[in-house]
């Protein structure tokens, strides 16, 4: 074999290794934005986890674009673009950080890109949230809290408790029924109005009105109204402005659950 035979061969060698490298950088890097936007992640914050991986491994012209709907993502404009379609989105900033704990491994070089994805497969299937049981009983306690908060009485404090719980326990129920967060929200918003009303004709309850907001605050979209005015602000404007629109529509739906309740009695 001549010199020009065995430069062809390390070059096509070569090639291969950084073929091989871009495919497993790609690949990580999309794995960590999927998980991370699945689990309420903000835009800004998807799109620099996915850069500073590549980063750690030498590519410093990587090139990202997320939605709360996809992710595109290419690597130096000459390989080809890889779309990740994202259909669930749910809360789960466990997940986020154990995807930011692995990004911080691989930038500093305690883990290799193989068992990142492979730790990172085995996150994106598991279920770390707690219990329904225990969200239930939080979403209770949350309920009955934020009674008082409002400057509702101790009279009103298991009204709002009992009617937080079961609102919520509804809207998993019919979520899991149909899948269509809007009328999950509005039936939830529907009974704990019903309950508070009915406490209060009963004489177990004084202040509708405070029993009302404190129950239905489980349900009130605070993380995505935060991550849209921080997408915002941070130049996402296509993703900030979609997130709103969802918290809006959260908000509507809640609004006219409790609307129809007034309006009937």
């Amino acid at each position: 074999m001549n010199l020009v035979q065995k430069r062809k061969q390390r070059s096509r060698v070569e090639n291969g290794n950084k073929l091989n490298q871009t495919y497993e950088v790609t690949n990580v890097c999309l794995l960590a934005g999927k998980i991370m936007l699945q689990s309420g992640a903000e835009t800004y914050r998807v799109e620099d986890t996915m850069m500073r991986i590549a980063a750690s491994i030498g590519i410093h012209q990587s090139h990202s674009f997320v939605t709360p709907t996809g992710i595109i993502f290419s690597i130096d404009g000459t390989d080809p673009t890889k779309f990740v379609r994202i259909s669930d989105r749910t809360t789960d900033l466990q997940k986020v950080t154990i995807v930011n704990s692995i990004s911080r491994k691989i930038s500093s070089g305690e883990m290799s890109l193989k068992d990142a994805y492979e730790e990172m497969k085995q996150i994106e299937t598991a279920n770390l949230a707690y219990p329904v049981l225990i969200q239930i009983t939080a979403a209770s306690l949350v309920g009955g809290c934020f009674t008082m908060m409002f400057q509702g009485g101790w009279h009103d404090f298991i009204p709002g408790l009992v009617s937080g719980g079961v609102g919520f326990s509804c809207f998993i129920y019919f979520h899991r029924l149909v899948q269509v967060k809007f009328f999950a929200e509005f039936l939830a918003s529907f009974i704990i109005g019903l309950l508070s009303f009915l406490f209060v004709t009963i004489g177990f309850g004084n202040e509708l009105d405070k029993i009302i907001i404190g129950s239905v605050m489980p349900l009130v979209p605070g993380l995505l109204i935060t991550n849209a005015v921080r997408d915002l602000m941070a130049g996402h404007l296509v993703s900030g402005l979609s997130k709103g629109a969802e918290a809006f529509l959260t908000a509507f739906a809640i609004g006219t659950g409790i609307a129809v309740v007034l309006s009937l009695f």
